[in-house]
C-alpha cells in the first residue's frame, strides 16, 4: 500500500516549481568569431545557469529537506493568462535576445558602430484561450503588418490595433519562427492569418506608447517586444544549446570583449558573472542568484559579478572566499575587473 501511494505521488504534479543550482560553464569554448582578430587564449569567464523543474507531490515533499532550493508557484513564472507550456520557448527567445544584446554592447564598448533597424513586434507570450492561440501563432513569431499597415515596433502595433474594436477581423502578417530542440531560433518567410478581435483584459490599463491614450479596446492575446536587426562588424556565434533565459547576457558580453581585446580582462583569474544585458550596456536583475552562487563556488571561481540589487541575496549563501561584486552597467563590470588587475579593453582590430 505504501509503495502504491508513493508511485501515485510521483506522477501527480503540483503547481510548484523548484530552482536548484545548475552549472558554471566557461564561455570561451562556446564562442566563434569570424571576420576580426581574436585572442588565441582568452580568459576563463563563466556563465551560470540553474535548473527549473516542475515538482510532483513526492518531489515537493523530498525537496523540503534539501538546501539551496527556491520554490516558485507557476503563476510567478508566466504572464497572467499564459500557460506554463510557454516557459521553454520563452526561455529560448530570451537567450536569443540576450546574445544579440551582448553583441551590440560588446562591439559598442570597443568603439564600433552597430547600426540597428526596427523590424517588427516580436511575440514573447500567447494567452490561452485567445485569437492568437487559435491561429497557431507561436512565441518568437514576428508581427510585421496589420491589414495594409506596416508594423516596425511594439508601439506601431499597438497604435494600429487602437483603431479596431472587439468583434472585428484583422489580417496579421507574421514572419514565422522555428525553435529547434536545442533552442536555436530561425525565421521563415511571411504569412498572413485572419483573427477575430476580442475584448482586452482589465489589467491592460495604459499602452505606454506616445499618441495612444489608454489601453486598446481590442486584443488578439499576445505580449510583445520590439524586434530589431543589427549590422555587426564581425560574425559571432555562441553555442547555448539547451540553455534558456536572459541571465548570461553580462558574461557573454565580457567574453566577447575579452576575445576581441589585447591583454587579460580578468588578470587570468577564473570569474563568473550573471545579469541581463541591454544593447546600451545596462545590467539587469535575474532569478536564482542564490542557487547560481552555489554553482559558481563549486566551479572554483572566487569572483562573481552580479546585478547590484542582488548582492545581498548572493552574500546570504555564505560561500567562504567568494567575492561578490555588484554592478549596474557594463562599464562598472569592466571597472571592477580592472581593479582586480585586469586590462582595460583595447580592441585588436581598430574601429573604422
Amino acid at each position: 500500500m505504501v509503495i502504491s501511494t508513493i508511485a501515485i505521488l510521483q506522477h501527480i504534479n503540483t503547481s510548484q516549481y523548484a530552482i536548484t543550482p545548475g552549472q558554471a560553464t566557461p564561455i570561451a569554448p562556446l564562442v566563434k568569431i569570424h571576420g576580426m582578430a581574436t585572442q588565441p587564449h582568452p580568459d576563463k569567464i563563466e556563465l551560470v545557469d540553474v535548473y527549473l523543474q516542475q515538482l510532483s507531490v513526492w518531489q515537493w515533499i523530498g525537496a523540503q529537506f534539501q538546501s539551496h532550493i527556491e520554490f516558485l508557484p507557476a503563476s510567478e513564472l508566466v504572464t497572467p493568462g499564459q500557460p506554463t507550456s510557454e516557459l521553454a520557448p520563452q526561455g529560448y527567445l530570451e537567450m536569443s535576445d540576450s546574445k544579440q544584446a551582448a553583441e551590440v554592447a560588446a562591439f559598442s564598448a570597443l568603439g564600433f558602430k552597430v547600426p540597428g533597424t526596427p523590424t517588427g513586434a516580436l511575440i514573447t507570450g500567447i494567452n490561452y484561450p485567445s485569437p492568437a492561440w487559435s491561429a497557431n501563432v507561436q512565441v518568437a513569431d514576428q508581427i510585421v503588418g496589420v491589414n495594409t499597415a506596416k508594423v516596425t515596433s511594439t508601439c506601431s502595433l499597438i497604435s494600429e490595433m487602437h483603431k479596431y474594436s472587439p468583434g472585428q477581423k484583422v489580417e496579421i502578417t507574421i514572419a514565422k519562427s522555428h525553435i529547434s530542440n536545442t533552442g536555436v531560433i530561425t525565421w521563415s518567410s511571411e504569412k498572413s492569418v485572419l483573427m477575430k478581435l476580442i475584448k482586452s483584459p482589465s489589467y491592460l490599463v495604459q499602452s505606454g506608447c506616445p499618441g495612444v491614450s489608454g489601453a486598446n479596446k481590442a486584443w488578439i492575446g499576445i505580449s510583445v517586444e520590439d524586434a530589431a536587426s543589427y549590422v555587426f562588424p564581425a560574425q559571432v556565434a555562441i553555442n547555448t544549446n539547451y540553455i534558456g533565459g536572459p541571465s548570461a547576457g553580462l558574461s557573454m558580453t565580457l567574453m566577447l570583449i575579452d576575445e576581441l581585446s589585447r591583454g587579460s580582462l580578468t588578470n587570468h583569474k577564473l570569474i563568473a558573472a550573471t545579469g541581463t544585458i541591454s544593447a546600451n550596456g545596462d545590467v539587469g536583475e535575474v532569478g536564482g542568484v542564490a542557487q547560481k552562487t552555489v554553482a559558481v563556488y563549486n566551479s572554483g571561481a572566487r569572483v562573481f559579478l552580479v546585478p547590484k540589487g542582488e548582492v545581498a541575496t548572493a552574500q546570504k549563501v555564505h560561500e567562504p572566499g567568494l567575492r561578490i561584486i555588484g554592478v549596474s552597467t557594463l562599464d562598472q563590470a569592466l571597472g571592477a575587473l580592472h581593479k582586480l588587475g585586469g586590462a582595460l579593453p583595447i580592441p585588436l582590430t581598430q574601429a573604422k
